[in-house]
């Protein structure tokens, strides 16, 4: 069984430790003599919070007496702006005032019953609820929970926010924002997609499905003390800077009752995630079509295509699922692309397929070179993808978002699924494609990916440039050292390892503007000029909306790791 790793060995990225607990081949750490931070020991977590307990949170704030704040830094300053927030954002629960959340530290103790009503009402006649020196996550899927875990764990004080009735974020199946559906299983294989510091079960299987995924980041919760420190079934309505920036009020809704308040904290993460806000492509005649149109956000079984005649647009990974799922239940598929992709199988010489492309990094081999042997690989195990109708990629290997699914060819060579080319226009029955061929269907499915939103922030708060923002390390905004965004990548392997060091980088940062605001704000100084940095380890991806935040794990990983030790240095 795989071991956790010790307080200390998840302190810091180093390849030894990343790669055991699945995180790739990133470079080698530099060898520098440096004095590394020493870590909080799990039995003294909760006086090294700065004792939490001590000020009230959410849960159990005092209505109409708010702690005295802690002396505060002020970060960069700037004049704050009107918020044009929605209700859409991720939401509270109900975290207590309890220890902190160390791997074995005591259980916090259970909440108090929320008075939401009382507390709103106390809110809008007395101000908000000063929470001090603590902070405030937005968000309880994998990147809120390391987050609020990893802020925790060093000392800072903090609750966490979620609009659902429990943790799991996009993977909560059922949930109004989650967007998996009844099959969806990872397709990145469990040692490089689970925490480094809270290995998956020995018994899940090479790639659990939703529920396992589900299941896990509840123990991870309730490992760590983590449900205490949320608080459930609420949005945060509004997110806006005061105090010329030093601080943040944070506007939550109880989804029950509608009653809000507000609280203040000293800094604010934001992980709200960026898979949840359908994109919908245009096209004409689009309105005369006479059959059902969804997005793959509303797709959550072989129910709805059982039957009919299904369009499936899109070739994403959830593009592929949808097809394939569709031509085992479909009177008949066909599936548009705009142009042809590499599709990946999941296992290759009897192994998942990314721990073979991992071995590949470590071996240190030059990017033309294992471009070649994937070919070689892809040629071996799949074939000539032009000879069963497919379109020929028109890019080389790792300028996309990998496509993992063994499957659609399959069904192509059955003939279930025709391969079509993009869309020209919609009429009353069906589809014209750019070749100038059609199909009549019934039922057409978008799996055309998602756009990312924070509609409790306002925009230009996180340095936003065209369509997306533009952020230091994929992290930090040029606008506020105490705005931290965590979540917005979308790494070409396993996501949670990434998540962890996210989470652990964030709290470095929140540490430092604490206690050494000098050394913080000479880290953060670089946010407008790196802002916008690629990590694709000398890819060039495909200009398209869902490569704005992809990036190369192993590349990613070292930048993180260099960061977090720039911070210790500082220490």
């Amino acid at each position: 069984m795989a071991q956790t790793p010790t307080p200390e060995d998840a302190e810091r990225p180093d390849v030894e430790a990343a790669g055991a607990a699945g995180a790739g081949t990133a470079p080698e750490p530099r060898r520098t003599r440096t004095r590394a931070a020493k870590p909080v020991a799990p039995a003294d977590a909760a006086d090294a919070a700065a004792s939490p307990a001590d000020e009230p949170s959410p849960a159990d704030a005092p209505v109409g007496e708010a702690p005295a704040p802690r002396p505060r830094r002020a970060s960069r300053p700037r004049a704050a702006t009107a918020s044009t927030a929605a209700t859409d954002g991720p939401a509270p629960g109900d975290p207590p005032a309890a220890e902190a959340g160390a791997p074995q530290a005591r259980r916090a103790s259970p909440p108090r019953t929320a008075k939401p009503a009382t507390e709103a009402a106390a809110a809008q006649s007395s101000g908000p609820v000063d929470r001090g020196g603590a902070w405030a996550v937005v968000g309880a899927g994998p990147h809120g929970l390391s987050a609020l875990k990893a802020l925790l764990q060093h000392g800072i004080d903090a609750d966490g926010f979620e609009r659902e009735s429990d943790v799991g974020g996009n993977w909560n199946f059922g949930a109004e924002n989650s967007r998996v559906y009844e099959s969806t299983h990872l397709i990145s294989s469990k040692p490089f997609t689970q925490f480094p510091d809270f290995p998956m079960p020995d018994s899940y299987p090479d790639y659990p499905s939703h529920r396992q995924v589900k299941e896990y980041f509840g123990r991870y919760a309730d490992h760590f003390g983590l449900r205490h420190r949320i608080r459930f079934r609420s949005d945060v309505v509004k997110a806006e800077p005061v105090d010329g920036g030093a601080r943040w009020d944070v506007t939550v809704r109880d989804r029950d009752s509608a009653a809000e308040a507000t609280y203040r904290y000293s800094g604010l993460v934001v992980s709200n995630g960026h898979n949840w806000n359908p994109k919908i492509p245009q096209y004409p005649g689009l309105e005369e079509f006479g059959g059902q149109v969804i997005h793959s956000a509303d797709y959550k079984g072989a129910d709805i295509v059982r039957g009919r005649r299904v369009l499936v647009v899109g070739a994403g990974n959830t593009g592929c699922d949808v097809a394939v799922e569709s031509a085992q239940n479909a009177s008949h598929t066909w599936h548009s692309t705009r142009r042809g992709y590499y599709y990946n199988p999941k296992f290759a010489i009897g192994r998942p397929s990314d721990q073979v492309a991992d071995s590949l990094l470590a071996m240190r081999l030059p990017l033309p070179v294992r471009r070649v042997l994937f070919g070689a690989t892809l040629k071996l195990t799949v074939g000539d993808l032009t000879k069963f109708g497919l379109q020929k990629p028109d890019h080389k290997f790792f300028e996309t978002h990998p496509i993992v699914n063994q499957q659609l060819v399959y069904y192509v060579g059955h003939g279930d699924i025709t391969p079509m080319r993009d869309i020209e226009r919609f009429d009353e029955t069906g589809a014209v494609f750019q070749d100038g061929s059609r199909a009549d269907v019934d039922l057409v499915v978008f799996c055309t990916g998602y756009l990312v939103t924070f509609p409790f922030l306002d925009e230009q708060w996180l340095n936003w440039s065209g369509d997306h923002p533009q952020l230091f390390l994929q992290m930090f905004t040029p606008s506020y050292d105490n705005l931290v965004v965590s979540g917005l990548i979308q790494p070409d392997s396993g996501q949670w390892t990434l998540a962890h060091w996210q989470g652990v980088l964030a709290a470095r940062v929140a540490e430092a503007l604490r206690d050494r605001p000098f050394a913080a704000r000479g880290f953060l100084s670089r946010a407008q000029s790196e802002a916008g940095r690629r990590f694709s380890a000398g890819t060039h991806y495909k200009d398209s909306t869902r490569h704005y935040f992809e990036v190369a794990h192993q590349d990613y990983l070292q930048a993180l790791q260099d960061a977090i030790h720039e911070l210790e240095r500082a220490a």
